[in-house]
Formats: C-alpha cells, structure tokens, sequence
C-alpha cells in the first residue's frame, strides 16, 4: 500500500499539472471544432481520451523528459520550485510508470482506425523522442521546436475523433506557429544551465534577443491568422496578447523572462476555455 502510495505522489509531481492544459485543453478545443452537436459529448470515446490527454499523455511526456533529463535538471533552479526532479530512488518506479502508460496506450490504440493510429502514434514517438537518444529533439535547433508540435496532436486526435476529417490547414499551421512560439520562448530561461551541459536549443543557438524576435514574428502570425479565420470576431483579437509577452521584453529591456514566462499557463488556460465555450455554444445553440 505504502509502494502504491508513494508512485501516485510520483505520477502528480511529474504530470506538472500546471502543464495539463496543454494536451487535455488542445483535445477539447479540437473535439469541439470538430463536433457536429451536442450529442457527440454523449460518446464514451471522448471521456476515455479527455482522461488520456489530461493526465496520462502528460506522465508519459514529462516522465520521459524526467528520465532522460538527468544531468540537465541537476542544476536547473526551476526543477526545485515550479516543476520536479526526479530522485535517483524514484526512478524504478518512473519506469514502471512509463511502462503502464505504454501499455495503456497500446492497448487504445487496438481499438482505433487507422487514421486514429497514425496520429496517435505520431503524438508518442514525438513525445519520446524530444527527450529520449537517439533523436532526442530537444538539443536539435530548429527540430527542437518544430517538434513541439506533440502538444498539437490531441487536438487533431480529437478533431478527427469527432468530425472523421482532418483539421483545415489554416488550422494547423497557426498551430504550429503557436507552438513554436511556445518552445522558444520557454526555453530561454534555460539558457545559461542548456550551456552549461552542451545542448544546443534553439535560444541557445540564436541567444536570447533573437528569441524573442522570432517568437514576436510567429506569435503575431499566429494572431493574424485566427483573426483571419475568425473573420474578424471581436473575441479573435485577444489572441493579440501573446505577441505582446517578447515584445514587453524587447521593449523593456530589465523585465525577467523567468517571471513572465509562468503567466502564459494562465493565458493558454483563459483563452483557450472561451475558445472552447465559444466553439460549443456557436455550434449547438446558434446552428
């Protein structure tokens, strides 16, 4: 009992809660772009997925992330107070985790069509591979963000899942531009301590203000284009937020990344929950 105890406690810690969001909310929002009406929350299959996406997904990305980040997070002050690091006597039962996660995993994906397979496959190797050898992403420039495109695969899970059709592309590549965004600019803060050990990061490759560049261009990208497929809907223009995090940085040349960067979770959460709503009551009540 005690065993099992302390391995829950292992599976909070390393799912990063605050982190939740950024599989279970992309599914949800995707479902809901998705969905014909209010009936299709009455299927099974979105509750089975929206338990995977929300915590499960998430033990197995950070879990993988912990496993393989060992030398890394030994001296990176955020494992200590927003996130975890795993001890050396927890790693066993990080394994078993990983393994029961994998098995979970194999077993959905008995039950899926092929189309349904292949993203969802596509979703783990990613998953793994960002911060496991041989590949390993994460220390890739360029590759290390595109490949952050893991986060978007439940919501095209879940699009496909609801509607039997893939997202429209202009849907997909402001996806990208979001999430590319979201990787770089998460991994400046890391900086210093990714130099420290030799993994050469995006940011790391480009230093620090042309992160932040980057991250502007993309994010407004991104902002042009939801506003763009929004036609103008007044709601759209919150999306002009997000340009606004590297560009106050720019600006404002002794605001701290690492004190503006734990606000995006917040936004992502904010945003996202009225997209949904939105979404949901456009597509049940006012067709």
């Amino acid at each position: 009992m005690t065993i099992l105890l302390g391995i829950f406690k292992l599976v909070f810690k390393i799912s990063r809660f605050r982190f939740w969001i950024y599989t279970g909310g992309t599914y949800v929002v995707g479902y809901a772009l998705g969905l014909n009406g209010i009936s299709d929350f009455f299927h099974i299959e979105y509750y089975i997925y929206l338990i995977y996406f929300f915590l499960l997904a998430n033990i197995f990305i950070y879990g993988v992330n912990d496993y393989w980040d060992k030398e890394t997070d030994k001296n990176n002050p955020k494992k200590e107070y927003k996130e975890y690091k795993v001890e050396d006597k927890e790693r066993k039962s990080l394994l078993i985790v990983l393994s029961f996660v994998t098995i979970i995993s194999a077993f959905l994906m008995l039950f899926q069509d092929s189309t349904q397979r292949i993203i969802f496959l596509i979703f783990l190797f990613l998953s793994y591979f960002y911060s496991a050898k041989p590949l390993r992403f994460k220390q890739i420039p360029v590759l290390d963000f595109s490949s952050n495109y893991l986060y978007i695969m439940p919501g095209i899970f879940g699009f496909y899942l609801a509607s039997k059709t893939l997202p429209p592309t202009i849907y997909l590549v402001a996806a990208f531009f979001h999430i590319a965004a979201m990787h770089i600019f998460s991994a400046i803060p890391d900086i210093k301590y990714d130099k420290a050990v030799g993994i050469k990061t995006t940011p790391v490759f480009i230093e620090e203000k042309l992160s932040l560049i980057i991250c502007f261009i993309f994010w407004s990208i991104l902002a042009g284009l939801v506003i763009l497929s929004a036609k103008l809907n007044p709601l759209s223009l919150l999306v002009i937020i997000y340009p606004l995090f590297p560009l106050s940085l720019l600006v404002k040349k002794n605001s701290k990344i690492e004190n503006l960067y734990w606000y995006l979770p917040y936004v992502n959460t904010c945003l996202g929950g009225l997209l949904f709503i939105s979404i949901v009551l456009h597509k049940t009540l006012l067709i």
